[in-house]
């Protein structure tokens, strides 16, 4: 069920909110396995908030959506609304360490600057063959299709560069028709094609060994921590909504491996 059904959004928000059909895409790509809600605490499900902006009032909106199936521990979307100054959308799909699976990861950010832009299948052990040896042959190859039409980001810091594949997806586009253009005609199809491989990938993924799961574990809780310590929305996050809530959102859901 999409989140504009579900949520209590105000609904001039949603129908303003750019990445709802993303939000949607990925919700529905879960549509196929059986889910259960992940508990989410009433505090981070849905905040609203005002403040002063250019010498007027904006309002600011945090909604969380989560789930769970057999495979993937925590499925999850945070999405931000603040009208002319920010609107983003943070997914990550988390799975059970004792699947050979990837992180799914999309953090696609409309700020007043401009458009930033990421989407990665970002494993939990990079330097590992086996980890690996499913996953980016055939996403290098949807990769390809696609690169083409960013722009480099630009530079990653170094430190971050063991958390992404080389099929990472990573760009910043200008805001305007220009830049909405390359959204709705190349990244949505891009993202819906990475979803879609991704699902595949929970399809066909068998249980490890305990101790294969150990380690996956292992790396999977570096990125969890890397993640909730580099959060970049931190700033923002605690402009719109507090630091107590921030620190608890980041480190309570976001990333509570």
């Amino acid at each position: 069920m999409s989140l504009s059904r579900k949520s209590s959004l105000d609904p001039i928000a949603i129908s303003q909110y750019q990445w709802l059909p993303f939000l949607n895409d990925a919700i529905e790509s879960l549509s196929v396995f059986r889910t259960s809600p992940y508990p989410i605490h009433p505090d981070f499900l849905y905040k609203k908030e005002e403040i002063k902006y250019k010498e007027k009032t904006l309002e600011t909106q945090a909604i969380t959506w989560a789930c769970s199936t057999k495979k993937i521990r925590q499925a999850r979307a945070a999405c931000i609304y603040a009208g002319e100054l920010a609107s983003v959308l943070n997914i990550v799909f988390s799975p059970f360490p004792h699947y050979e699976l990837p992180f799914f990861g999309a953090d696609f950010v409309t700020l007043p600057s401009g458009h930033l832009l990421a989407l990665d299948l970002q494993p939990a052990l990079k330097d590992d063959q086996i980890h690996n040896e499913s996953v980016w042959p055939t996403l290098l190859k949807i990769h390809e299709r696609w690169k083409d039409f960013f722009p480099s980001g630009g530079p990653i810091p170094k430190e971050a560069e063991s958390f992404f594949s080389p099929a990472f997806l990573w760009t910043r586009l200008p805001l305007g028709s220009e830049g909405d253009q390359i959204i709705s005609e190349h990244l949505r199809p891009a993202f819906q094609e990475y979803l879609q491989f991704y699902v595949e990938l929970i399809k066909d993924s068998k249980t490890v060994s305990k101790e294969r799961s150990l380690k996956i574990l292992s790396g999977q809780k570096s990125y969890i921590n890397y993640r909730a310590k580099k959060d970049p929305a931190r700033g923002m996050l605690s402009r719109f909504f507090g630091n107590d809530w921030t620190e608890r959102y980041i480190n309570e859901v976001l990333f509570d491996l």
